[in-house]
C-alpha cells in the first residue's frame, strides 16, 4: 500500500488514552449526588419528598400517598410511574401499609432558603429543612441519619450511639438495636443487615412496622372452621368482595391522617375515571348521529343532503 496519498493508522494514534478506573474521589461524588436525589425525590412518582414520608425495611424513602396509589388495585395510578417500574423499584418489599413506617422529622423553623426552592417555587413546592432533635444538625445526604422501629422518629446516628437507650427520645418508645434503621444506607454491611433483619421478621409472620403480615394469624385460628364450614365462609368472602373496594379499604383503617390521605387518593382516582368516561362521549359528536334514520329531510348532519323538489322532477 502506498503511493496514493494515504496512511496507515497505528494504535498509538487510535487510543489516544486509555480506560482508567474510577478515583475515590469521582466515586464519592458520584455517591453524593445518588445520597442528595434520594434525598429530595420520592422514586415512585419523580416528585419532591414532603410529608408524610414513609420508608421501607431497606430505608429508602417514598411520598405516603405514592405508596398508596401503588397499592390500590386496578390500573395504573395518576401520579406515579407504572405498574411495573414501581415493582423494580420496590423489589416486592412493600405489599401493604404494615411494611412500610411513616417518619417523623423534627422540622427545623428557622431553616433558610435552599437555592433549591427558588428553581422549585413555580411549582409551589418547598422542602423543609429537617434536623436531629438531640444535636441540631440537619438531616440529609452530609449527616448519616437513622429511624426508630416502630415510631418513626428520625435522629442522627451519632446521638442514638452515644446515648445507647433502649427508649425513644421523643415518645419513651421501647426499641432495640436491631429495630434502629439508616437511612439510605451507602455501607454493605448496613444493606446486609437490613436484608437479614427483614428474612428474620418473615420467618416470624411479622411485618418491617413489627405487626403481623396480613391473613397470617387468621389462617391459622380458622383453619378448623375453614375446613367444616368452607361453603359458608366462601359465599361470605364473595359477598364481601362484592361490595365497594373504597368503602373497605377506609374502613379497615384506624389510623385517621392514613384514613383522609386515602380517600383523598381514592377521590382523585374516580375523578380521573369519570374524565376518561367523559372523554370518550361527546354530545358535539352525538348530536351529529342519529337513530332514526327516517323522515328525509329531517336527518341529522350525516344522512341529510340535497333533495330534488317534487316539481322539478316532472
Amino acid at each position: 500500500m502506498g503511493n496514493d496519498g494515504g496512511s496507515i493508522p497505528t494504535r498509538r494514534e487510535l487510543v489516544r488514552e486509555a480506560a482508567r478506573a474510577p478515583t475515590t474521589a469521582q466515586i464519592k461524588e458520584v455517591q453524593r449526588e445518588q445520597q442528595e436525589h434520594s434525598w429530595t425525590t420520592c422514586p415512585l412518582s419523580h416528585k419532591t419528598l414532603v410529608r408524610p414520608i414513609v420508608s421501607d425495611s431497606v430505608g429508602n424513602l417514598y411520598n405516603k400517598d405514592a405508596v398508596l396509589r401503588y397499592l390500590l388495585p386496578g390500573d395504573d395510578g395518576e401520579g406515579i410511574s407504572s405498574k411495573s417500574d414501581c415493582e423494580e423499584v420496590l423489589c416486592g418489599r412493600v405489599k401493604s401499609l404494615r411494611d412500610v413506617v411513616e417518619l417523623h422529622f423534627e422540622v427545623d423553623t428557622e431553616r433558610s432558603e435552599h437555592p433549591s426552592d427558588r428553581v422549585n417555587a413555580h411549582r409551589h413546592e418547598r422542602r423543609e429543612g429537617w434536623i436531629c432533635p438531640i444535636t441540631a444538625k440537619p438531616l440529609g445526604p452530609s449527616v448519616k441519619s437513622v429511624y426508630l422501629v416502630p415510631c418513626g422518629h428520625v435522629f442522627a446516628e451519632e446521638a442514638i450511639r452515644q446515648l445507647k437507650g433502649d427508649r425513644c427520645l421523643q415518645c419513651n418508645e421501647h426499641y432495640t438495636e436491631e429495630n434502629i434503621i439508616p437511612i439510605l444506607p451507602t455501607k454493605e454491611a448496613d444493606k446486609e443487615r437490613l436484608i437479614a433483619r427483614g428474612a428474620r421478621l418473615a420467618e416470624q409472620n411479622l411485618t418491617h412496622s413489627l405487626k403481623k403480615a396480613p391473613g397470617s394469624k387468621k389462617r391459622k385460628k380458622n383453619a378448623t372452621e375453614a375446613a367444616v364450614d368452607g361453603t359458608t365462609s366462601s359465599a361470605i368472602a364473595a359477598d364481601s368482595t362484592s361490595t365497594s373496594k373504597s368503602k373497605d379499604t377506609n374502613s379497615g383503617i384506624k389510623n385517621s391522617a392514613t384514613a383522609s390521605l386515602t380517600a383523598r387518593v381514592l377521590n382523585e382516582e374516580n375523578e380521573r375515571k369519570k374524565r376518561q368516561k367523559m372523554m370518550g362521549r361527546s354530545e358535539n359528536i352525538d348530536s351529529l348521529f342519529t337513530k332514526d334514520k327516517k323522515g328525509g329531510g329531517n336527518g341529522d348532519f350525516m344522512t341529510r343532503g340535497f333533495t330534488i323538489p317534487a316539481s322539478a322532477r316532472r
